[in-house]
């Protein structure tokens, strides 16, 4: 870590009241549990993968409530 990067961190750490290497381990684990919650959301198994481009690429069909909303839609764009 170069001396400008010691600073940064002891300086954030001062600020929150804690000593360097806790400063650290906290910011390494917060980020951590960012990019594993993260991978966790966008992760589907290979079979709700299949599911999920079959409906993407499968006719669309708006529903009666729909097709009354985008008929709303229409409406007001044209008044």
């Amino acid at each position: 870590m170069s001396l400008e990067e010691k600073e940064v961190v002891a300086r954030a750490a001062a600020l929150v009241g804690t000593t360097m290497a806790a400063f650290v381990r906290s910011a390494a684990k917060e980020k951590a549990r960012e990019l594993l919650d993260r991978e966790a959301r966008i992760s589907m198994s290979a079979h709700d993968f299949q599911a999920f481009t079959q409906a993407l690429n499968g006719e669309f069909t708006p529903n009666a409530a729909l097709q009354t909303a985008m008929s709303a839609a229409r409406k007001v764009r044209h008044d």
